[in-house]
C-alpha cells in the first residue's frame, strides 16, 4: 500500500497536538518515531494491527510510555490517523482559491478520493470508526477546510442550504463513496466511478450561477464523467461487457467525446461571445 505521507509531516504534526499531549516528558522525536512506527504498521497490517503492544514493539519502547504519551489507545488511534493525514492537509491548506468556489470543491473531492484510494487502511482508520463526541483532529481540520470553501460559495450566492447542511452532505457523500469503493478488490477501486456522485450533490447544493462564454456547460462535465466510466480499464470494457457490440461501445464513446468538445464552452457556440 501506498502512504502519502509528506516530509514535513513530523514538524506539521505538532499543530494537532494539544498542550497537555506533551505531558510526562516525553520528546518530540520519541512521539513521531511512535507515530513512524504504527503508520507503516497499519500501511504493513491494517487497522487491526494496531495494539498498543505491537506499537510500542515496533517503536523499540515499553508500552507504559504510550499511555504517557498518548493516554490511551484511542488517544495513539487518533494521533496516527492526524499524523498519517498531515500530507493530504498540507496540500489541502496549499490550494490557492480560484474564482469559481464550485469548482474549488470539486477540486477538494478529487484529492480527497485520490488520498483514500492511495491509503486505503489509512482512511479506513479515520472514517471507519467515528463515534459519536469522538473526531480525529485531522478530520476536525478538514471540516473548516470544507466549510470554507462553502461559505465563499455563500457569499456569492451559490448556496442554496445552509453552510452547515452542505457540509455534512459532501462529508456523507465523499467518506461514504471512498469507504465503499475501499470495499471491492482492489483493481475495482477506480475514483470515475463515484465522479457522478461528486457532480449530482454539487448539482443539489448550489444554485445555477450565469453562464460565462469561458465556463465549462453541465453537458460538458456529465459527458466527461459518463466517458471516463465507460472507458475500458485493466483490459475490461464495461459497455461490451453489458451486452453492447464492440461498434456500439465505440459510438458511444464517440458521441460522449463529441458532446465534450462542443460544449465545453457555454459561449462557444454563442456568436454574441465571439
Amino acid at each position: 500500500m501506498t502512504l502519502a505521507l509528506s516530509t514535513s509531516t513530523g514538524l506539521c504534526y505538532r499543530r494537532h497536538m494539544k498542550p497537555d499531549d506533551r505531558r510526562g516528558g516525553g520528546s518530540d522525536e520519541q512521539r513521531e518515531r511512535i507515530l513512524s512506527s504504527a503508520v507503516k504498521l497499519l500501511a504493513d497490517a491494517g487497522p487491526s494491527a494496531l495494539s498498543t503492544r505491537a506499537v510500542a514493539a515496533a517503536a523499540g519502547v515499553q508500552t507504559p510510555t504510550l499511555y504517557r504519551l498518548f493516554a490511551d489507545k484511542d488517544g495513539l488511534l487518533d494521533a496516527v490517523a492526524s499524523f498519517g493525514f498531515e500530507g493530504y492537509l498540507t496540500e489541502k491548506r496549499a490550494f490557492e482559491p480560484s474564482a469559481d468556489p464550485v469548482d474549488d470543491l470539486r477540486r477538494g473531492w478529487e484529492v480527497h478520493v485520490e488520498f483514500g484510494l492511495a491509503n486505503p487502511a489509512l482512511y479506513t482508520l479515520m472514517y471507519g470508526n467515528l463515534r459519536p463526541g469522538r473526531r480525529p483532529a485531522a478530520a476536525t481540520e478538514n471540516r473548516t477546510i470544507l466549510r470554507g470553501m462553502l461559505e465563499r460559495a455563500k457569499v456569492q450566492g451559490l448556496l442554496r442550504v445552509p453552510v452547515e447542511a452542505a457540509v455534512v452532505a459532501i462529508e456523507a457523500s465523499t467518506t461514504g463513496a471512498v469507504l465503499l469503493l475501499l470495499a471491492q478488490p482492489e483493481q475495482a477501486r477506480h475514483a470515475q466511478l463515484i465522479r457522478p456522485l461528486r457532480d449530482i450533490v454539487l448539482d443539489a447544493l448550489m444554485a445555477q450561477a450565469e453562464p460565462r462564454a469561458d465556463d465549462r456547460s453541465h453537458i460538458a462535465d456529465r459527458a466527461q464523467s459518463l466517458l471516463a466510466i465507460v472507458t475500458p480499464a485493466s483490459n475490461a470494457d464495461p459497455v461490451t461487457d453489458a451486452g453492447f457490440s464492440v461498434f456500439e461501445a465505440g459510438l458511444l464513446r464517440e458521441w460522449l467525446a463529441r458532446l465534450n468538445e462542443a460544449h465545453k464552452s457555454v459561449g462557444s457556440s454563442n456568436p454574441a461571445s465571439r
